[in-house]
């Protein structure tokens, strides 16, 4: 293992990962209804167009829009009623719209052939049975929706590694999609450490605190699309680590260890990973605040990561490094990464050369999204339960002004 603390950029730390991970998780077909929150193993492309005809967007009549033009309250546009179209009825089979004439349409009807758009029902007025008053003009095109308007035949729709919503599960379904190809959830092990650690359901005596990160772990893990499973207190001890290591490697595709990887003489969880297998550790330490005590290991192609002790610390870290790898296999270049912009609402100091993540609310203020900073240290917890999302100051400031706009990740 090398010296502790040549810490590395979340950057660096990624790149050093990411050369070692073989991400090669298996895929499973599976019914649509079955795909929420599951991740496509391919890149999804649509057999038909959507929708699948020209239809009317609002009740009225489907008329040639030139025999509108001009039409007023006071001087209507008078048309014949000629026919009607019916839901799920083929308005072609039935005949064309002629110069003069509407037809009456429901909102989702077919828009017959000759007819370029539909007038609101709102703006006619009825002469007698066969005729009506167009008071208010259309436009071509108006109130209606062109087949495959919304999603054209052969277009992609969802690419590999997309987490699937309720939205997406609608889409798949109007493009006839019954059943998805998804990647089967990688399995994370989650194992804390400590002897100071008790379980939750114990009191704990002097000295001794109730595992937190064993829990907020597994939500996260759950949150990124991944089945986590946990393996318990551990003390700070060589080889009850070693074999828990051990048996949560044989079983899972990527293992968490939380505690034990602070500088000094509880460097355990560090020596445990060296001796594992190839390449075992790649870096100890990586400049962020909070999160700098964080070792990094692949063995034989799958991650392990030791995060910090503090609740804060390491959730940030499982942010930076777990989330993504859960998420897509790989790390991407995402530029969204922190896709919100907020403005800072006080003044906030940093260290060069060191990335800050900061807990922040966010709120709206004279129409402007805001960041108001949740402070505490990284052993709090409820810092994390009150901030909506976290912020980052580059590592080439030296702090940030209040009114300074920041880049933000919500929870």
């Amino acid at each position: 293992m090398g010296e502790l603390f040549q810490a590395r950029t979340v950057w660096e730390a990624r790149e050093l990962l990411g050369e070692h991970i073989k991400a090669d998780y298996p895929v499973e077909q599976v019914p649509l209804l079955e795909a929420m929150g599951r991740r496509l193993a391919q890149d999804l492309t649509a057999l038909d167009a959507v929708p699948g005809f020209t239809r009317s967007t609002v009740d009225g009549f489907a008329v040639r829009a030139r025999d509108t033009f001009g039409a007023t309250e006071s001087l209507p546009a008078y048309l014949d009623v000629t026919g009607e179209v019916l839901m799920g009825q083929d308005a072609a089979a039935i005949g064309e719209v002629g110069v003069g004439q509407a037809w009456r349409m429901p909102t989702g009807g077919m828009l017959p052939p000759g007819a370029d758009a539909v007038v609101m029902v709102e703006y006619t007025e009825d002469l007698d049975e066969l005729t009506i008053g167009v008071t208010r003009p259309v436009a071509p095109g108006e109130n209606i929706v062109l087949a495959g308007e919304d999603i054209a035949a052969g277009a992609g729709v969802l690419s590999r590694g997309h987490l699937l919503r309720p939205q997406d599960l609608g889409l798949l379904g109007a493009v006839g999609v019954s059943s998805v190809p998804v990647l089967v959830p990688p399995k994370v092990g989650i194992i804390s450490t400590g002897d100071e650690l008790v379980e939750t359901w114990e009191q704990p005596g002097p000295g001794q605190v109730r595992d937190i990160n064993s829990y907020a772990l597994y939500g996260q893990a759950v949150a990124a699309g991944a089945q986590p499973h946990i393996y318990g207190i551990v003390r700070d001890n060589f080889n009850l680590l070693l074999d828990r290591l051990k048996q949560a490697l044989v079983e899972c595709d990527m293992v968490l260890l939380s505690g034990g990887s602070s500088i000094g003489t509880r460097d355990v969880a560090a020596r445990a990973l060296d001796t594992l297998g190839s390449p075992g550790v790649l870096f100890h330490g990586i400049s962020i605040k909070p999160g700098k005590p964080t070792v990094g290991a692949v063995v034989e192609g799958k991650p392990v990561i030791g995060l910090p002790g503090h609740p804060v610390s390491a959730m940030v870290v499982f942010d930076l490094l777990v989330t993504p790898l859960l998420r897509h296999g790989v790390y991407l270049d995402d530029p969204l990464e922190f896709p919100v912009r907020a403005r800072l609402t006080r003044n906030m100091r940093s260290a060069s050369g060191r990335e800050d993540y900061l807990r922040v609310r966010l709120y709206q203020e004279n129409g402007e999204l805001v960041a108001d900073p949740v402070l505490g240290k990284s052993g709090l917890i409820s810092t994390m339960v009150r901030a909506t999302g976290l912020a980052r100051i580059a590592s080439e400031k030296e702090g940030v002004e209040a009114g300074d706009y920041i880049e933000v990740k919500l929870f």
